[in-house]
């Protein structure tokens, strides 16, 4: 791109944003499709447990505005996600609700399986479309790297905040993979990842937003406070880099 201004994503709202796409039935999913659908990038954006949050949707018209490319958030909950109030799990009921939540709606083998057959969709869906990337939010994340080793259908892919962390996760990758983490993420799980990157055994790279929160670019992000909303502008932006080297 020729001009710092176009490598930059549009201004974050805080409040009362309006999203930019719409809602289609893709592989019998409800799934919020934004930007360009002649599109040569494609980008899954798989959510955090607590769905199709206002942060979420406007993470994903970001990147694809700022990339020309047609972004895609599947709805793997149907409609149903986790519900914040049963966070922090501080009751048995609550406990319950979200073990039947993460065994069923919420269970990682299966959702790999979901994502990984979608893509054949979204191919015939967007044909214009050359290389699919995906990220993962906290839960997606974890899903994403787990459909990101052989005979993954993805060039690249992500995780910002990722949940259930675990640097072994990194041994079968193989493509380009980046990590965003924030404070909260285990230490032993960063570095892992981290000696992978380094010594050039994955490609890859990590960074740690030491400020934020778990949550901080998906359903739980603060768009109301001004080093919260330039931390997650920052967050979509490093996104946008790394996907525009790996797919573009």
């Amino acid at each position: 791109m020729s001009c710092q201004a176009c490598r930059t994503i549009p201004p974050v709202i805080a409040t009362g944003y309006t999203p930019k796409g719409q809602f289609e039935t893709l592989a019998g999913l409800n799934t919020y499709v934004t930007g360009n659908s002649d599109a040569q990038i494609g980008i899954v954006d798989l959510y955090d447990v607590f769905g199709m949050a206002s942060q979420t949707i406007q993470g994903a018209d970001l990147l694809a505005a700022r990339l020309n490319a047609v972004v895609l958030i599947p709805d793997f909950f149907g409609g149903e996600p986790l519900k914040h109030e049963y966070v922090p799990a501080d009751t048995d009921e609550k406990k319950q609700i979200i073990a039947e939540f993460v065994a069923h709606k919420a269970d990682i083998a299966r959702n790999v399986g979901v994502v990984t057959e979608a893509v054949q969709v979204y191919r015939t869906r967007f044909s214009s479309v050359r290389k699919w990337g995906a990220f993962g939010l906290c839960w997606g994340g974890k899903v994403t790297v787990l459909a990101s080793g052989p005979n993954t259908p993805f060039a690249a892919s992500g995780q910002v905040h990722p949940g259930r962390m675990d640097a072994a996760d990194a041994q079968a990758l193989t493509i380009p993979h980046i990590v965003l983490a924030s404070k909260d993420e285990p230490a032993d799980a960063i570095a892992g990842y981290a000696d992978l990157f380094a010594k050039k055994e994955k490609e890859g790279h990590i960074e740690t937003y030491s400020t934020m929160w778990h949550g901080w670019m998906g359903a739980r992000a603060n768009l109301e406070q001004e080093e919260s909303q330039a931390e997650y502008a920052r967050g979509y932006n490093q996104l946008a880099d790394f996907f525009e080297k790996h797919l573009a």
